[in-house]
């Protein structure tokens, strides 16, 4: 007599993959439109995301260094390197010695920076308000549950 080979099949998740894909489409669709149409207001000002990104950071707190604005930016020292460099030469942000380390600058505004980084400040708010803003409260709560469950999930499992 022989055993028989039974093929255990997983069980399944928890929700239909098909509806999770099909939504995972929909945000990943909805999130390029939202970032070119972002993207196009800003160039309008004369920033990048990347740009507006870092002097937004930076006119929250100024004095960081390139290290602790990559930790906020979440992106590679390297990265940072060559954005601010580039918003040294428009004159945007300035690198300042810091007293006692040679190797690290603090980084600061210009009063054009801070005058951009409002703009662009401006923009992203006048932006959501005429996208995101435009749904009722209780649609805007819900969102933002899912999407911190969501996040919880992400950083759980990658």
């Amino acid at each position: 007599m022989t055993a028989t080979n039974t093929i255990e099949t997983p069980a399944p998740p928890a929700n239909d993959t098909q509806d999770a894909v099909r939504v995972w489409l929909r945000f990943v669709r909805l999130q390029q439109r939202l970032s070119n149409g972002i993207a196009a207001e800003l160039r309008a000002i004369g920033l990048s995301i990347p740009q507006f990104d870092l002097v937004s950071t930076l006119s929250e707190r100024e004095g960081i260094t390139q290290g602790e604005l990559a930790q906020r930016l979440y992106v590679t020292k390297g990265n940072v390197s060559g954005l601010v460099d580039r918003l040294v030469e428009a004159g945007l942000v300035e690198r300042r010695p810091i007293p006692g380390d040679r190797r690290s600058h603090a980084l600061h505004l210009t009063r054009d920076g801070r005058a951009r980084a409002a703009e662009g400040i401006a923009a992203q708010r006048a932006f959501v308000a005429r996208t995101l803003g435009r749904l009722p409260d209780s649609d805007v709560g819900e969102l933002d549950r899912i999407l911190r469950a969501w996040r919880d999930v992400a950083r759980e499992t990658l």
